[in-house]
């Protein structure tokens, strides 16, 4: 947002009142350690928008963190979305993340050992 909106710079304490006063109504960000800084959370208080989180696990770098962070935004924003239209006041709200790992994304089956039904095998005409 802040980029589009040319305000790239601009400090979270700063952009939350910004982002209010220009008619947005909700922050997506990735930055989960913000609830922990008093002044920006005091700033997304009197903001009054509702912030949308997600988490970006960097031990998974490159394209696998960049593809769970793509994953954990579409897949929870349209939730986040319906609470939202619900709200009769300020939410927040955490997208719970997508397991990146090699095991939970993948299914391998390799048919030479493991054939699926109707899988023709070499003896087969």
């Amino acid at each position: 947002m802040a980029e589009t909106a040319g305000w790239a710079g601009t400090k979270d304490i700063d952009l939350y009142a910004r982002a209010a006063a220009a008619g947005f109504q909700a922050v997506i960000t990735n930055d989960t350690k913000q609830m922990a800084r008093p002044l920006e959370v005091t700033a997304i208080a009197e903001s009054g928008l509702h912030r949308i989180e997600y988490r970006h696990n960097h031990k998974h770098g490159g394209l696998v963190g960049l593809g769970a962070a793509v994953a954990t935004v579409c897949a929870g924003l349209p939730h986040a979305l319906t609470e939202l239209e619900r709200a009769t006041g300020q939410l927040l709200i955490s997208l719970t993340s997508i397991d990146p790992s090699h095991q939970s994304r993948l299914r391998i089956v390799d048919p030479s050992t493991l054939p699926p039904k109707h899988w023709p095998t070499a003896g087969s005409a």
